[in-house]
């Protein structure tokens, strides 16, 4: 996972192709009716995607990462 600040309210977020997947099928998921349990390969990859979006917007947010 990348992520771009371009403007002051405008991110570019370059994902893998499961990273997307996963988080199309949470999504798909949660408007479905979140009826049921997420498997347990999902809660995973969504996990790891969470864990980098954090990462990147933690690191992102420190003044030495926007000059």
């Amino acid at each position: 996972m990348n992520i771009e600040q371009v403007k002051s309210s405008t991110y570019r977020i370059t994902l893998h192709t499961y990273e997307l997947a996963a988080l199309v099928s949470a999504a798909r998921w949660a408007v479905d009716g979140a009826e049921g349990e997420l498997p347990r390969e999902a809660r995973q990859q969504l996990s790891q995607i969470l864990a980098g979006y954090d990462a990147k917007m933690e690191q992102m947010s420190k003044p030495e990462a926007k000059s």
